[in-house]
């Protein structure tokens, strides 16, 4: 650890103590390496370790600190909700719904550390702040940015003591109302142990929003185009190449709406398709249908559909909206294999169809007229981003939501597809 990241360490002496910025920047072990020195020489009492969900907390940070102290002095204890280092036990919490706080309310603590804080919601980050009562007590945490109008911007960030800047410049705020709070934002160049070309294929593959927040760390508004690094001219292809998997179908279900399925392939040249698209609008066809008829209608297009001479394909998954358990029923009453619920964090989700877009692993084929039609109006909701809530405009999103569920619930299958190394996606 050298550079900016050391000193961050260094500096990390206020109640409050916060890195920000860029993926793969240094943050994460440069705030475990003070929380372990914390765990050791801290105040007697109670510690917390929270994240999004215990299973991102444990993979994010419990699996990092194992590899660097063994698994003698860092043992996880799953179901218990705690975690021993170095001898003393730590409660595990996951934040990421408004339930969260009641799993602290009570708590008396001595530190705490705190991973993705700005998925937490405020009133969990509100109540852990009056949880630290114990006298000397301090949190550390670790956030990629989000919004400019994120709460932990305005309310916390925008008013800290310390702040180490993107350039390596320190500034102590003269403000009497300055917060005991020390933050230390980095960018992705901040990392000089990075390969170069790992570097180059993360920059390549993060586009628009993503690329200003995780490589360049700006807290900026999502605006506009959501998939601005989505080009027809590279993207859509007339023929496909042969296709060695059927990965995937995501299925956004619609009654009133419209219904889409969308076929997912790997090809030969170790790139996805979107190869076909079922789309059923009641709207147009002036008719709605049971989740039997839908049934019915994926099932005879999948046994239809031609590929190279070959007829009829049967993907390892089918994804379908959390939302349609009834639809779900009827395709596992029908017999249907490899149906489960689509992963639907929308906003990890439109990072890992960003990602696959931008390193350039995913084109569609030219009859999906839907999605194609989709994808270039589908845009941030601007009133949302100015309450500091990153969403898309609810128009005209069925087969890009459809799209999303096929992409992001397989995305630990088609990580290593990804140019030079296995780029940071969501999870």
């Amino acid at each position: 650890m050298a550079g900016k990241a050391l000193r961050a360490t260094q500096l990390a002496a206020a109640r409050g103590n916060l890195w920000e910025g860029a993926v793969r920047s240094g943050k994460t072990i440069g705030s475990i390496m003070v929380w372990l020195k914390y765990i050791r020489t801290g105040p007697a009492g109670p510690l917390l370790m929270v994240g999004k969900t215990e299973r991102t907390l444990k993979r994010n940070i419990i699996d990092v600190i194992e590899q660097m102290v063994g698994k003698k002095r860092c043992v996880y204890r799953a179901g218990a909700g705690e975690v021993v280092i170095f001898g003393r036990t730590i409660y595990v919490a996951g934040a990421n719904d408004e339930k969260a706080v009641d799993k602290i309310k009570g708590l008396t603590l001595a530190g705490a550390y705190m991973d993705e804080v700005t998925t937490y919601p405020e009133t969990f980050f509100r109540m852990l702040e009056t949880r630290l009562s114990v006298e000397g007590a301090q949190w550390f945490g670790t956030t990629n940015p989000e919004g400019p109008n994120h709460y932990l911007k305005k309310q916390i960030l925008d008013r800290a003591r310390l702040h180490l800047r993107h350039d390596g410049t320190l500034v102590e705020s003269a403000d009497p109302s300055a917060l005991d709070v020390a933050r230390f934002s980095f960018v992705l160049d901040d990392n000089p142990s990075l390969p170069a070309a790992y570097v180059d294929a993360l920059k390549k593959s993060h586009q628009g929003l993503f690329f200003k927040r995780y490589i360049l760390g700006e807290w900026c508004l999502a605006e506009g185009v959501i998939y601005d690094s989505f080009d027809e001219a590279q993207h859509v292809v007339d023929l496909l190449p042969e296709i060695v998997r059927w990965m995937c179908v995501g299925i956004d279900y619609g009654t009133v709406n419209p219904f889409v399925g969308l076929l997912i392939g790997v090809g030969s040249d170790n790139r996805m398709y979107v190869a076909s698209e079922y789309r059923h609008d009641s709207r147009i066809a002036r008719r709605q249908l049971t989740d039997a008829q839908y049934s019915v209608g994926v099932r005879q297009w999948l046994a239809s559909y031609e590929h190279r001479g070959a007829k009829g394909v049967a993907p390892s998954w089918i994804f379908v909206d959390p939302s349609a358990a009834s639809f779900m029923t009827q395709l596992w009453s029908d017999g249907v294999p490899g149906v489960a619920k689509a992963d639907n964090e929308v906003k990890d989700g439109i990072r890992s169809v960003s990602t696959a877009f931008g390193a350039n692993i995913l084109s569609i084929h030219r009859s999906c007229r839907g999605v194609l039609e989709e994808l270039p109006a589908y845009v941030w909701d601007a009133k949302a981003s100015e309450k500091g809530i990153d969403q898309p405009l609810k128009v005209d999103d069925h087969s890009v939501d459809g799209l999303r569920y096929g992409l992001h619930s397989t995305v630990h299958e088609w990580r290593h597809l990804l140019p030079a190394t296995s780029l940071e996606v969501a999870a």
